[in-house]
């Protein structure tokens, strides 16, 4: 440990319960970005955000946007590597309010089997998260005047509604905003002892089928066998989507997937991951995917096409012997390494086209389109960040993946052009976009020194 940091540490662990009362006060406001109603609240929390990071020496700044204002901030070192930290200070609304035990803008400190907790909206996600960073810089800034890296603050207060400002925002402000790498903290503890830098997200894209038919439901005793059922040709195109090994079957679908280094698979095999009481929550008990493949690999690296819904014919209570005129299915692709999703897109419409018959005629309905993001980990951050969790947190920290998307960290690849460190300390039980949403004392604690110990080890990387 250096010596710079050392003292950092004293004063987070003197501090804590200062810092859980300047928690409080940004949890009671209450920034529901989705409801106009609470437009106001969510300006006072942006206000709360730029005082705080003034008050610590910062330049900070309310930049309005068409919706809800972008929190910009600078300071730090005049040399050395340049970050750029973002989080989120708008939240989730909190219906239904009767199943919260406590008024959701009322923060409480409660105890629980696994140790105390803050509960309130916005507790893990993402005030908690955003604030663990600010508190370490404040602890830096306390004991040693400056910090020993660059430091760009973009603290978005629309992620919770679609952020539907924050890319042309982005492109406007690239300049201003690029750095050596970015600090996301939005995410999650792989387990509670285990902290992880996710460096893959899948990348998405959704495309709706409707076979077209007859011109009208028929009468199954008067038509049946004689005329095209479009549900039974969705049958068989859905079906011919996997083969026996539970592979995609679309042309030129694994072209662009890369297999994982054998050092990673080795970070995630020594995480103890337990895929059968994974499945076994859910109430399965066998993996379904790429025959040979564990199930880390396939919820953090592997594309998938899954099935999403389906809808044809007569679905009400009871029995209809009905030809339905069409059928219609919804159908995702969770995509890895640099698959195009409009080229998928594209494969999966020509594979559906080939099967339909002379009396059918299909019709696509997109929904979406948007590449994997694979973080650069041969940046020397990486490495300094990930050694710095594991001197924090009980069980050595680990480059994981992430199953779904997270947009932010593509667009700072794309418009930034910069990759992202994607470092939280929620857990799988904070309920987050539920009542009686929660943060583990014990994260906001470890988070604040976690990133107390990655600012130093960067600043040296």
């Amino acid at each position: 440990m250096s010596t710079a940091l050392t003292p950092v540490l004293d004063r987070i662990d003197q501090d804590l319960p200062q810092a859980l009362v300047r928690l409080s006060e940004l949890l009671r406001i209450p920034s529901i970005s989705t409801d106009p109603a609470h437009k106001a609240d969510v300006a006072q929390a942006a206000d709360w955000l730029v005082n705080d990071l003034n008050t610590l020496g910062f330049d900070a700044r309310k930049d309005a946007t068409p919706g809800h204002p972008m929190v910009v901030a600078k300071g730090g070192a005049e040399a050395g590597p340049h970050l750029l930290f973002y989080g989120h200070y708008d939240v989730q609304p909190v219906d239904p309010l009767d199943l919260w035990h406590s008024d959701p803008f009322t923060p409480q400190i409660e105890d629980t089997p696994n140790g105390k907790v803050i509960r309130a909206r916005g507790a893990s996600d993402d005030k908690g998260q955003l604030m663990t960073f600010i508190e370490a810089c404040r602890a830096w800034l306390a004991v040693h005047g400056t910090l020993p890296v660059k430091l760009t603050f973009c603290l978005e207060g629309e992620e919770e509604s679609g952020s539907p400002s924050l890319v042309p925002y982005l492109k406007a402000n690239a300049e201003a905003l690029k750095a050596d790498i970015a600090l996301i903290c939005d995410t999650g503890l792989f387990d509670a002892q285990t902290p992880g830098i996710t460096t893959m997200l899948r990348g998405l894209m959704g495309d709706e089928v409707i076979i077209h038919g007859p011109a009208r439901d028929l009468h199954s005793g008067a038509f049946g066998g004689a005329a095209m059922n479009p549900a039974r040709v969705l049958a068989r195109v859905l079906a011919g989507l996997h083969d026996d090994q539970g592979r995609v079957t679309l042309p030129g679908f694994y072209d662009d997937v890369p297999e994982i280094s054998d050092d990673l698979r080795a970070q995630w095999e020594g995480l103890g991951f337990d895929a059968e009481a994974f499945l076994g929550s859910v109430g399965l008990n066998l993996p379904a995917g790429e025959a040979g493949r564990s199930a880390l690999e396939m919820i953090w690296s592997r594309p998938t096409c899954e099935i999403n819904g389906m809808i044809s014919g007569y679905t009400g209570t009871g029995f209809k012997t009905v030809l339905p005129a069409r059928a219609s299915a919804k159908v995702s692709f969770r995509l890895v390494g640099q698959q195009d999703p409009h080229k998928i897109r594209a494969a999966f419409r020509d594979y559906v086209t080939a099967q339909i018959p002379a009396d059918c005629r299909v019709e696509f309905i997109a929904h979406g389109a948007s590449p994997a993001s694979v973080m650069e980990t041969g940046h020397p951050a990486f490495e300094a960040a990930r050694q710095a969790l594991s001197d924090e947190w009980p069980k050595p920290a680990a480059f994981v993946g992430a199953g779904g998307s997270i947009p932010i960290a593509g667009y700072f690849k794309t418009i930034l052009g910069m990759d992202s460190m994607l470092i939280g300390f929620a857990k799988d039980d904070d309920q987050i976009h539920s009542p009686n949403e929660k943060y583990d004392l014990d994260s906001f604690h470890r988070g604040i020194r976690s990133w107390a110990r990655i600012i130093d080890a960067v600043s040296k990387a």
